[in-house]
């Protein structure tokens, strides 16, 4: 359940083995006919329905290959920007991006003891922190981690209505926090229960997505359903299968979800599916909940 922020963390292999979701607790109203389409990471996909969209460019297609029995890990840097007409080309590096965010919020007590707090850099550190002046105790503050599962059907994407804020009424990957105990696989199968009450299985990763500047992290699998029933869940309004042609690219509700789908399609496109990684870094001066005002920069790809 993403209720106000987006993000990912970095891995460097290939998941090989399937992960049993929870027992379903959700009761499933919609369905929807044919077989079942896996996805399987050694399968090369042939060009689907032609996509559209003036904020994007296709980008190279990668060199490397990989398969099931052997994985081969070749990375090429690329870089993808979404940002409307007459905006300001001139964004900064990834490197500078990352050096410049994370900056500490103003924490005005200790969460400890409740005790005053003072703002300065500890001894050893580099950053300022808060610090309790009666116990001591340094405030730490770490990203979050967002979850959630990429569902290809038939062809199409499963997408779901926000009922919540933010981003109210737009369309996401059924994704949300990270819980303590769990695996990051096991999260996104549990969110995607609870957003589109759907059963489905992981299949690998597909995208880590950095936000620096929001303090979170993506990790979006690619996942099947495994029986053919959804609906929305508390969260969702509607769920829904998009055809590549369909997807609501200008409704949709984080520059996460943009990035992810736009990368999909570009990799159904170029007939491979490949493991992404890349920061997400807003253009100075907009809004952090705009979805299109942002570059991917060190994107790593396999």
């Amino acid at each position: 359940m993403l209720k106000t922020r987006q993000i990912l963390g970095c891995s460097s292999g290939f998941v090989s083995h399937r992960w049993k979701p929870y027992s379903n607790t959700c009761t499933s109203s919609s369905t929807t006919s044919g077989s079942l389409s896996f996805l399987s990471t050694s399968t090369c996909f042939n060009p689907l329905l032609s996509y559209s969209s003036s904020s994007s460019t296709l980008l190279p297609t990668a060199t490397a290959t990989w398969s099931s029995s052997t994985r081969r890990h070749r990375f090429g840097a690329l870089s993808m920007s979404s940002a409307p007409s007459g905006s300001n080309p001139g964004v900064p590096s990834s490197s500078a991006a990352v050096q410049s965010a994370g900056n500490a919020r103003k924490i005005n007590f200790c969460q400890l003891c409740g005790g005053p707090t003072k703002h300065e850099i500890p001894n050893g550190e580099e950053k300022i922190r808060a610090i309790c002046t009666v116990c001591e105790r340094i405030a730490y503050e770490n990203p979050k981690m967002v979850v959630g599962c990429l569902i290809e059907h038939d062809n199409r994407i499963l997408l779901c209505k926000r009922k919540i804020q933010p981003s109210y009424g737009l369309w996401t990957l059924p994704a949300g926090y990270m819980e303590i105990g769990e695996s990051a696989a096991e999260g996104a199968i549990r969110e995607t229960r609870e957003e589109a009450c759907a059963d489905v299985e992981v299949l690998s990763p597909f995208a880590q997505l950095d936000i620096p500047l929001i303090g979170q992290t993506y990790v979006i699998f690619l996942a099947r359903l495994k029986t053919p029933h959804f609906s929305p869940g508390p969260e969702s309004s509607e769920c829904r299968l998009f055809a590549l042609d369909e997807i609501p690219f200008d409704s949709l509700s984080f520059s996460s979800m943009v990035v992810t789908l736009k990368l999909y399609v570009e990799d159904v496109r170029a007939g491979k599916i490949k493991f992404h990684y890349g920061t997400i870094n807003k253009r100075p001066g907009t809004s952090p909940s705009d979805s299109h005002a942002y570059t991917l920069d060190y994107h790593l790809q396999s």
